[in-house]
């Protein structure tokens, strides 16, 4: 893998209206966590008709900075959601009600997981869940491809599963420009937690983006990706790269998630390990489904996983 691209050096200038684009506007949120980076970026696009793209956590103090920022002189006709992970989505409602818009998404907490991942959830030992807006459900459910425009903006929906299950990014044909959520982002590698988050969805996600030739990514958070098409070839290859330490380890035995995740991850904090640990999960249970491991026991993030040799 070449040096990460990644941009770390992001000041979000929490809680102020920045403009990013002509006729659009960031507000971050005061979030900031090692899984949020510096907060969620709340988008607000248009002029007099504004368009809401992930109103973020249900904080009294960003949603006064959102109201403000759109001031008297403008309304909030849309609330768009890229996915219900509660630092995206629990403001939606309460600002939806204020402002007499509705809440457009792919659909609730629960939509879209594929069936693989629904037989999963029944697993008691699965884990998962973190951090997952049990009660979100919009009030219009946006298919692939859909277009919701106003005179000043048009926005098309595209499904992209992975990272959650309802993930959507919008594509803003103005500035041939994506809002991406988490699907992809300039800070870091995105986070894939079964059964919310489905590895096998989320890269066939990436090539559906790879396909496209957006010129910007404004992500859920940290700053915009100038070379979308850039990123997500090393988003790519690092999941294929991942793939293959986890495949090599197990050359020598059968091993758990965790166990590979020590093996594998020694550069990064202690309080990132849980979350890498999920991520060799997900790997592994998407190894399963294409018969390159098995696993003798109950699928789980405790059990012991082998290479299957041909």
């Amino acid at each position: 893998m070449a040096n990460d691209p990644f941009n770390r050096n992001f000041d979000p200038q929490t809680g102020q209206s920045v403009e990013i684009a002509p006729g659009m506007r960031r507000v971050t949120a005061p979030n900031a966590s090692p899984m949020t980076f510096t907060g969620t970026n709340t988008y607000l696009l248009g002029e007099r008709e504004i368009a809401v793209i992930d109103p973020g956590p249900d904080d009294p103090a960003h949603l006064a900075a959102i109201l403000a920022a759109v001031g008297d002189a403008a309304k909030i006709s849309h609330v768009f959601v890229t996915h219900s992970h509660v630092d995206h989505s629990p403001l939606a409602r309460r600002l939806g009600q204020i402002a007499g818009a509705p809440v457009l998404a792919l659909g609730d907490s629960y939509a879209y997981r594929s069936v693989r991942m629904v037989e999963l959830a029944s697993i008691a030992e699965l884990g998962g869940g973190e951090g997952v807006d049990v009660d979100f459900a919009p009030d219009i459910q946006l298919t692939d491809g859909e277009i919701v425009q106003t005179a000043e903006w048009s926005l098309e929906a595209i499904a992209t599963p992975g990272h959650f299950s309802n993930h959507m990014c919008f594509h803003w044909a103005a500035e041939n420009a994506a809002f991406s959520g988490d699907h992809v982002m300039g800070w870091a590698t995105t986070l894939v937690s079964p059964p919310d988050g489905d590895l096998t969805a989320f890269m066939n996600s990436l090539a559906i983006m790879a396909a496209r030739n957006d010129d910007r990514y404004f992500p859920g958070h940290g700053a915009p990706v100038a070379d979308p098409s850039g990123m997500v070839s090393y988003q790519i290859g690092h999941r294929k790269s991942r793939e293959a330490q986890i495949l090599e380890c197990l050359t020598s035995g059968p091993a758990t998630p965790r166990g590979l995740t020590d093996r594998i991850y020694t550069d990064i904090p202690a309080s990132l390990i849980p979350a890498a640990a999920r991520n060799v999960f997900s790997h592994l249970l998407d190894l399963h489904a294409r018969n390159l491991v098995y696993c003798r026991d109950k699928l789980s993030p405790n059990a012991a996983f082998s290479l299957r040799m041909n």
